[in-house]
């Protein structure tokens, strides 16, 4: 048996062939009838004889396949003859082909039909439903599926008689639960729809207060989802109206719809006061976001005056979306509620609240129960840590920078200083030499306050007396501030010595006076004060932990402008300024910071606007004896007599430029200089033991073996030999290798010509 496309195929050209077959057997016979040869006249007697044969058996098998197809009728028409079913048999497209008296009387004489269009009117979608029994029945022979209809629902079943016929039965069951027919009867408003929203039935009641039957659930209920057991609101005749849902599950996923009365909203006092007293702050809010009531808790920390319903947006923000997609979120279930921080509109952008959500009914109604928490200590812990991350982070790009830079900068530098002992005042290139040698320098200070920041600087702390330190700067810091702002140093009594960098100490004064000095543009007061301070407890501030004990605290105060609240917290972020293009860099106060918190001390801040800022440097008292005895010889290296060198330098520096240079300085003043680019080179030189070296030149950080490791490992065979290291890192990244390593001094890129030689010079005379 072929499928129903052959069958139709085959009665297309089943006269057609049977007819040429005719053709052919008459024109053969034809030609043996005039054919003068013997053999052709046979041959063409045995074709057209077969070509009748072929006409004759065609002919006897589609008698046999008809008589096949009437004895399956007969057999159809007496199994399903006296059967009450509705029963159809179609090809394999759908078309009708038989159908039993009890489909007539049901469904009319319907033949050459589908069975697509017999059964639109039973029940909807007919379509998605017969292709996927057929499919089903054609694969495994038979499928069944209950499916809703108009008069309750049906049991449709298909069997697969052959490959092109296919037997289908429609039980119709009519509907026997509670409602039935008899829901015409009930005063309560009631409908059975479908799963996909269809509305199969409706009673009396329903009708007249919708006005008309409606068609589906959308155009009854003005909201989705439906839950029962909640208030709906029904779009009835006379305008919207609410209600409470009640929804039974019914037969082969019918869901039949009730409309009750709203109750009448009588919550116990005890209730209330409950939810009033409870030391929670608790809202209750409708689906649109418009407030239902709230407790004193949530009152009191919002600020909600008694009876005022604001709604949800108009309380909270800072959710990056608007706050009422996420109420309706939980409304609607799309999310189960959670957590979140938002900025508590009416109390300022400064006060946070943690608002969790939850989905509730009460008296039918559905809503969102919001439980607050005061969150702004949190949140401000939050941007303190963020805050430490970023200037941490700042400050490793600070000291990551330096390296490189100084290198760049030693190079520049040093061969400006080259070109200037070739060249007189009266040179044309002399003025453009010495641009680029201020502007060098002037590079090498902004990597410096960059390192400070980070404190990965180089310091030198000696014992400081404040009060002769004070009184020596105020000389410079008077013709800093100029005549209209007056300048007032008052000292304590009591006032121990402190340990820190002279140098670095007058720049953080400087640079104080400096920023008072531009908060006071028509002029006023500055005043620096010293004070001997004793601390018996802890102090905690500003993120900041001051351990209890003996401090020499400076206190620098102006009666300028002020700093508002908010730039408060960022003064001491690197490049961050308020003045305008040119007047600063941003860098002042960073600096101020690294440089006193390197020196083991603090610093804080206030300030009122309009009113002046203070600032107040804690310094911890040193009571010992400094170790660095050799300060002062170590000065006097440095003003040593630049007479002609005399000694053999082993320079290490993988940096060419920079090799270059120092190679070519101490040349010049008379030193015999051996170069290498990499440890490993030095200590192949070092290999022949002819050669004599007086002092190691070598830089820290380089590819492959370190500074300090070949020096280390080169002193084994030469004690002797004197070390210089160089580096564009601080000197307390090499400060535990050095300690190990005698008779070694560090020089800090960018050193300049007479630096270099110098730090040689006091090293070989040492």
């Amino acid at each position: 048996m072929t499928d129903l496309a052959g069958v139709f195929a085959d009665r297309r050209r089943g006269p057609q062939a049977g007819l040429l077959l005719v053709v052919l057997a008459v024109a053969a016979l034809a030609v043996a009838a005039f054919a003068a040869d013997d053999r052709l006249r046979v041959g063409a007697v045995i074709v057209g004889l077969t070509f009748v044969a072929l006409v004759f058996v065609g002919r006897g098998l589609n008698g046999l396949k008809m008589l096949d197809k009437r004895r399956l009728d007969r057999r159809l028409v007496q199994m399903t003859g006296q059967d009450t079913t509705p029963s159809f048999t179609t090809d394999s497209l759908g078309q009708i082909r038989f159908q039993n008296p009890a489909a007539r009387e049901r469904f009319g004489g319907v033949e050459g039909t589908t069975l697509i269009a017999v059964l639109g009117e039973a029940f909807a979608a007919p379509s998605a439903v017969l292709y996927r029994l057929q499919a089903r029945a054609a694969h495994t022979g038979a499928a069944r599926e209950d499916v809703v209809s108009r008069r309750g629902h049906t049991r449709l079943s298909v069997h697969r008689l052959a490959e092109d016929r296919f037997l289908w039965r429609l039980e119709e069951f009519a509907d026997r639960s509670s409602l039935g027919r008899g829901a015409e009867t009930l005063s309560l408003p009631m409908l059975t729809a479908n799963k996909a929203g269809v509305v199969l039935f409706s009673n009396e009641a329903m009708r007249r207060l919708l006005g008309g039957r409606p068609k589906r659930l959308d155009r009854v209920f003005a909201s989705q989802p439906l839950r029962s057991g909640e208030e709906v609101e029904v779009i009835g005749v006379d305008g919207p109206l609410r209600a409470i849902l009640a929804e039974v599950e019914g037969l082969a996923e019918r869901r039949e719809m009730f409309l009750l009365p709203l109750p009448t909203p009588a919550p116990t006092l005890q209730v209330q006061a409950d939810f009033e007293h409870l030391p929670v702050p608790l809202l209750k809010l409708a689906p649109d976001g418009n407030l239902r009531a709230a407790n004193a808790a949530a009152r009191d920390q919002l600020r909600i005056d008694l009876g005022a319903t604001p709604a949800f947006h108009d309380l909270f923000d800072g959710l990056g979306r608007p706050v009422g997609d996420w109420l309706g979120d939980v409304v609607a279930e799309r999310k189960p509620g959670g957590a979140e921080v938002l900025t508590a509109r009416q109390l300022g952008s400064e006060v946070f609240v943690q608002v969790t959500l939850r989905r509730i009914v009460d008296t039918g109604r559905p809503g969102v129960l919001a439980i607050l928490q005061d969150a702004t200590a949190l949140k401000t812990l939050e941007a303190q840590f963020v805050q430490s991350q970023k200037m941490q982070a700042i400050g490793q790009l600070a000291g990551g920078i330096a390296h490189d830079f100084n290198n760049l900068l030693t190079a520049i530098s040093g061969h400006c200083d080259l070109l200037l002992l070739r060249h007189t005042a009266e040179d044309p290139a002399y003025p453009d030499l010495i641009q680029i040698h201020q502007n060098a320098n002037r590079a090498a200070a902004l990597v410096g306050q960059l390192l400070a920041y980070s404190r990965k600087q180089t310091l030198k702390p000696e014992r400081l007396d404040l009060e002769d330190l004070l009184s020596e700067l105020t000389h410079l810091l008077n013709r800093l501030v100029g005549e209209r702002i007056s300048l007032r140093l008052s000292h304590g009594s009591g006032l121990q010595t402190i340990r820190a960098d002279r140098r670095k100490l007058e720049q953080v004064m400087m640079n104080l006076v400096v920023n008072a000095r531009d908060a006071m543009p028509e002029g006023g007061t500055i005043r620096i004060e010293t004070e001997a301070l004793c601390l018996r407890d802890d102090l905690r501030r500003d993120r900041a932990l001051v351990p209890a004990g003996d401090y020499a605290l400076i206190r620098v105060s102006d009666t300028g402008c002020g700093i508002p609240p908010d730039r408060l917290q960022k003064i001491f972020e690197p490049f961050y300024t308020t003045k305008k293009t040119g007047e600063g860099t941003g860098l002042g106060l960073s600096t101020v910071y690294g440089i006193i918190k390197q020196s083991g001390g603090f610093i804080f801040v206030d300030s009122t606007e309009g009113e002046g800022s203070t600032f107040q440097l804690y310094f911890p008292i040193h009571k010992g004896m400094d170790v660095e005895e050799s300060l002062p010889k170590a000065e006097a290296k440095a003003n040593l007599s630049m007479r002609p060198g005399e000694g053999v330098v082993l320079l290490v520096e993988d940096e060419a430029p920079v090799r270059a240079f120092a190679s070519r300085a101490l040349r010049m003043r008379g030193y015999t200089v051996l170069e290498a680019e990499s440890a490993e080179e030095a200590l192949q030189m070092l290999e022949d033991p002819r050669l004599e070296v007086d002092i190691f030149v070598t830089d820290v950080v380089m590819p492959g073996m370190d500074g300090p490791s070949w020096v280390k490992q080169a002193l084994e065979d030469r004690p002797d030999v004197k070390v210089i290291f160089v580096s564009g890192y601080a000197e307390d990244a090499l400060s535990e290798m050095q300690a190990r390593i005698p008779n070694s001094v560090f020089l800090p890129k960018p050193f300049s010509l007479s630096d270099l030689a110098a730090t040689v010079q006091g090293q070989l005379l040492h």
